[in-house]
Order: structure tokens, then sequence, then C-alpha cells
């Protein structure tokens, strides 16, 4: 991300300057093009997006981050370190079918290319683009800032080429050059365009330090309608996103925004401080820059959240699929995921610790006479309770629900010492702990829809300290599809 507002204004000229190569599209992607961590059947693969593996982006990340080694520690527009880095995005991109043109960018303060790439199916005057730029600064090798962006989307667009769905809307990506000295790349492609090629483009997302490691979830006009399938992938996982304030006019969705084609995107946030409110709801530290490496020699692939990153991949295959798959909302085939809820069917489908599956007379069930009852030992302990679940794709709702007695012995009113986490996958949506205890049970409800049409494990685990007993006792358990 550069480092000042730009002034507004931006001309419309013809198309030009663009030299292509084409690629011819496989029947079938092979290994070494494209990675899907989960199977995905053919007759489900157009209906729900598919999970982008972190470790996937991570190895991009590795590639981007050697290329700088190999070539003076940075890869800054119109260096060798930034040539590479575009030859390694390139090369992937062909070999996967993809229609790649470079685009060289002439008046760019370090002349050198853009590179596009336009995935061959949906209607071309239905555009939806998706971009970040590839350069660094000289300091370092700028893997926060902006490889995390650069290979989300690469590897995006080798999962898109693997799963070959059906197009509604013509997807292209874009990975700008000369971005940190004034959104130069960008601002020429956009000048480059004629009235009627910026009227193809329904809307242009921006992914500019997607990885910082004392990250925010920060969205580009969050309230907007273009906004909506990338704050909604966010919401599902209860991450509450703001504005991204700090990245107003800093990056490449600007001239696309003053040019009057719709624009959004993540962000992960850069330089400015994580307030304690953000702290409080994201975790990490407050008063600390998101990114303490912004624009520094320590920007390596140690500078970059595994977490933060793979919710921004991911996301990023949540709105493409809505926006330019066909099957994106297909028929809910929804209803009751969850088996044996209520626990009065022996243990299976779930997976407990010893005697967390129990009928014992300490603690009454909600209903029936079977619940699960993690810790109350007042000792050091972790139980753990899980199934695995399928939730079908294409529904309108997806709700985890479970009824939850939380009793303790602590007196703290302020500190939480024992803690019942809530997972689905190796996301955790709610931690509830002694300063949640209450007289009975209480109904639990959270957003699941992030995971739609996907196999995943439900999680309970229940972690308890040396002393002062808390149990967490929950019963009735459904996860709903409608």
């Amino acid at each position: 991300m550069r480092g000042r507002t730009l002034s507004a204004g931006v001309a419309l000229a013809v198309f030009a300057g663009m030299t292509v190569t084409l690629a011819t599209q496989p029947a079938t992607a092979s290994p070494s093009t494209a990675t899907v961590t989960r199977p995905i059947a053919a007759a489900a693969a157009a209906l729900a997006a598919p999970d982008i593996s972190v470790s996937n982006v991570q190895a991009h990340l590795t590639q981007f981050n050697a290329i700088a080694t190999s070539n003076g520690g940075n890869r800054r527009a119109g260096s060798a370190g930034y040539t590479a880095s575009l030859s390694y995005v390139k090369t992937r991109l062909q070999s996967a079918g993809y229609t790649v043109s470079e685009q060289y960018c002439s008046s760019c303060r370090y002349p050198s290319n853009n590179l596009i790439a336009e995935w061959p199916g949906g209607p071309a005057d239905q555009v939806v683009m998706f971009g970040a730029h590839l350069d660094g600064v000289s300091a370092g090798p700028g893997i926060n800032d902006n490889a995390t962006g650069s290979a989300t989307l690469l590897e995006n667009a080798l999962v898109l080429a693997a799963q070959n769905p059906t197009m509604t809307k013509r997807v292209r990506f874009a990975w700008w050059t000369d971005e940190e000295q004034g959104l130069n790349g960008s601002r020429f492609y956009v000048n480059s365009l004629s009235a009627t090629q910026r009227g193809y483009l329904k809307g242009y997302y921006n992914f500019d330090m997607v990885g910082s490691v004392n990250g925010g979830y920060f969205i580009n006009r969050v309230s907007s309608t273009t906004a909506a399938p990338l704050k909604a992938y966010w919401d599902s996982l209860g991450l509450q996103p703001e504005e991204n304030v700090e990245g107003q006019g800093r990056s490449d969705d600007y001239y696309f925004q003053q040019a009057g084609i719709p624009t959004s995107g993540y962000a992960a946030g850069a330089s400015a401080r994580k307030t304690s409110a953000q702290a409080a709801k994201w975790g990490g530290t407050a008063n600390s820059a998101y990114d303490p490496c912004y624009h520094r020699s320590c920007d390596t692939t140690a500078n970059v959240s595994a977490t933060v990153l793979n919710r921004a991949a991911d996301g990023v295959a949540y709105a493409l699929w809505q926006l330019a798959v066909s099957g994106g909302t297909p028929t809910c085939t929804g209803g009751q995921v969850v088996g044996n809820g209520g626990f009065e069917n022996g243990s299976s489908p779930w997976t407990a610790s010893s005697g967390v599956i129990t009928n014992a007379s300490g603690q009454p069930a909600r209903t029936g006479s079977y619940k699960a009852w993690l810790n109350g030992y007042g000792s050091t302990r972790t139980e753990s309770l899980y199934q695995s679940v399928t939730l079908p794709a294409g529904c309108a709702t997806y709700t985890l629900s479970f009824w939850l007695h939380i009793d303790t012995a602590e007196t703290t009113g302020s500190t939480a010492y024992d803690r019942l986490a809530v997972q689905v996958g190796s996301t955790t949506l709610a931690t509830y702990s002694n300063l949640n205890a209450a007289t009975g049970y209480v109904q639990r409800s959270l957003n699941v829809a992030g995971f739609a049409g996907q196999t995943v494990t439900l999680r309970f685990t229940g972690t308890e300290d040396s002393s002062l007993q808390t149990t967490f006792v929950i019963d009735d358990v459904t996860l709903q599809a409608g």
C-alpha cells in the first residue's frame, strides 16, 4: 500500500499497450497448477465456493520471498525482483489455461508491466475484476505489502481454473505495477479503457495487505452493495468488519472508483494502530501497528498471520462464486445436519472425552436424561466433544444453536479463568467462560453460513485451570440449514 492520499481526476483514453499471450484451456488442471485441499463432487462443484488452502497461498509467499532474496532484497517496480515476480505469476496462470497479457506502463515512475489474466468463460461484456499490486518497496521483500494480496488472487485463480465451473460473468484478475510510487500501474490501465470497456466492468475488488500480523478486518466501502459478498463471508465468521479508513485513496481501487466503477476489497491494516475496542473483538495488541514491518526490511514471510490470510483468501472465493459462478446460490436442500444433538441415543456420531456424555445427576439435562458435561473438576483439565457435519450449499440461513449452562465456583467478575471454545473447522466462532455463568440453560446461536457446501468438524473444547471449578453443560445441539 502506498503512503499518501492522491488527488482526484481520471481521464479515459483508448485501450492500448497490451502484449497478449494465449494459452489453451485444459479439460482438467494438472496437480502442478492447482491444489484444492478438500474433495468436491463434480455435481456440486458449481454450487459452493471452494475452500482456499492457506498453505498453498503461503507457498506462493515463499516463492516471492525467495525472488526478493535473489534480486537485491526487494521486488520494487521495474526491478529484477519485480520482473521475476511477474514471470512466476504469469507462468502459473498460463499453465492453468488463462488468457494472459502484459501491459507496459510507459508513464510509471519505474516503467514496467501490469499483468492481466482472464478466465475464458462468461459474457465478455459482464466483467468482475479482482486486483492486487505486485510490487513492493525497495526497503524489503514486500511480503505482507503486497505479496499477500498477489498470492491470494493467484491461488483463487488457480482454484477457479481447477474447478472450471459454468460462469455467469467474466472474471478478470490483475497484478499491478508501480503502486508504491502513486498507484501508477492501475491508473495507466484505467486510463487505457474506452468508455465501452469501462462499462463492461461491473465491479473491481482490491486486495492490499491481507495478512497483517496484528491485523484487523477491513473492507473498502463496507456498507456498499459491491462489498456485500465480502462482508457476508466475514459476518458469517462473526468478525464484525469495519470500514477501511486507513486505506482510503491509497491503493489501486482509487482510480477505478474515480472512473465510476463500483469498488470494494479487503485489507488487514498497515502502520495505523489497533484500538482497544478492535483488540477486544479481533485479538492482537492494542495501540500497536497492524503491520509492525510496514515498508521495512522485516516484511518477510514471518510477517504474516496465517489466520487473517486464510480468512481473506476464503472470502475472495466466496465473493467470486457469488458474483460470477453459475449455481453460486443453488436451491437449498436444508434441514438438520447435527446427529444426536440431545445425546439421548448413545455417543455416536459424537466423539467425546471420557464421561462427557452422561446422565449423571449432578447437573440436569435440559431435555431428556443425557447431556454433554465438560469440566467441573477444579483442576487443570481439557475436555472435548465433536462430530463431523456436512452443510448443504445454497441455503439462505445456516444457524448453529445449542443450550448452554455454565456453573462456576470462581468469584472474579473480570477474569476468564475457565473457557469453552466453539469451533467449526479451524475457526473459533465463540468462546464462553466462567464470566458467563448463569442459573439454568441459555440458548446460544451462531451464524455458520461461511461453511456452506463443506464437510467440517463441529467441536466444543472446555479448558479449566488449576483451581475453582467451572462446569460447561451442553444440550439440544442443532445446525439448521434453510
